[in-house]
């Protein structure tokens, strides 16, 4: 039996949205098959004595019985209880009256809701039409139910100004005073958000940061952390470390509605990918694991992050990151090149 504890997330429904700023990545929606849940808690049961088990990786809640979903996730867990988060559907929030009874009833104080603008931006960024307006209805909804919303916006150069409308929209709505009301706080926050998934894709227009309009600096998530890429790549151009993946003290593995499995760190591609578990042994799936024996996180160990700025850092670039997310970045341009060499 492992120490750690295990949290498996899986893609059990789909999701209803297909945001361009994804850092798992955009996956075909299918529900998977009947009892496949009990089939994976039974693979994982034998090596982790506590196993926290979700049946959802994007849009939480997203199947028409959510109720008994939410129970059955909790009845299959092992020695644990999954959690909550602040976290709900907006897709289904405007679309099922009694859902908002539901987050109440498990404890939801707050549901973080996502703006990439103002209605065609948003919408153009969500990936359908009509998602800003949901997110007005939604904000509606839970506010006169007692839950707070809290709004965050990605920005970028494209969007940078919209942003700026969107802030105003929330004062203009009295959002803060009407969370005070119902003794929550209304929170709104930027950021550019990571550099992988689908978010890579937009790296032509990742902001600089002189380009953050000032009204926003006071809401920028983690701002006196941000550089410029050319100031990161100066900085970081002889470091003979390796980047840095995270500790976690628990377990969380993700898994797609094909089983394949990933750690919860990073985008879910093929160079991420620990095994199958339709296909891969149980066993060998486990020993991947603990001997952290995957493609990428061989590489990991291989690449300098002084290489990895040497192969792929823009010295030029004004484009702003942390120091974090800027080297994740630069490791995925790694890993995808070195992985696509080895598939030819």
């Amino acid at each position: 039996m492992r120490k750690k504890a295990l949290s498996v997330c899986v893609d059990m429904y789909g999701c209803p949205n297909r945001c361009r700023h994804c850092w798992l990545g955009h996956m075909p929606n299918k529900a998977m098959e009947a009892g496949s849940d009990e089939w994976l808690i039974n693979l994982f049961r034998p090596y982790y004595e506590s196993i926290a088990f979700y049946s959802w990786l994007r849009e939480p809640d997203f199947c028409a019985d959510y109720r008994a979903r939410w129970e059955r996730d909790k009845a299959i867990s092992v020695n644990a209880l999954p959690l909550r988060f602040e976290l709900g559907s907006f897709w289904r929030l405007v679309r099922d009256p009694d859902y908002v009874n539901f987050l109440k009833e498990v404890g939801t104080k707050c549901v973080q809701l996502t703006f990439f603008g103002l209605e065609a931006m948003t919408d153009k960024y969500v990936g359908r039409a009509g998602a800003f307006r949901e997110l007005m209805q939604a904000t509606d909804i839970l506010l006169k139910n007692g839950i707070s919303p809290r709004w965050q916006c990605f920005i970028n150069e494209e969007n940078k100004d919209e942003i700026v409308r969107v802030l105003e929209l929330s004062r203009e709505m009295k959002l803060s005073e009407r969370c005070e009301e119902i003794g929550g706080s209304f929170k709104f926050f930027v950021h550019e958000g990571s550099c992988d998934g689908e978010n890579l894709k937009l790296y032509p227009i990742r902001i600089a940061k002189e380009h953050i309009p000032a009204e926003l600096i006071p809401y920028h998530l983690n701002y006196g952390e941000l550089f410029s890429e050319a100031e990161l790549c100066e900085r970081l151009a002889g470091d003979d470390s390796h980047v840095a993946l995270p500790d976690e003290e628990d377990t969380v593995l993700y898994v797609s509605n094909g089983y394949d499995l990933y750690f919860n760190y990073e985008h879910m591609k093929p160079e991420w990918r620990i095994g199958n578990l339709k296909a891969d042994p149980i066993e060998e799936i486990m020993r991947r694991i603990d001997e952290e024996d995957t493609f990428a996180l061989r590489e990991v160990k291989r690449v300098t992050v002084g290489e990895l700025v040497k192969r792929y850092g823009d010295p030029s670039s004004p484009r702003a990151f942390e120091d974090e997310d800027y080297k994740m970045y630069l490791l995925n341009a790694y890993l995808a090149e070195e992985f696509d060499k080895g598939a030819k």
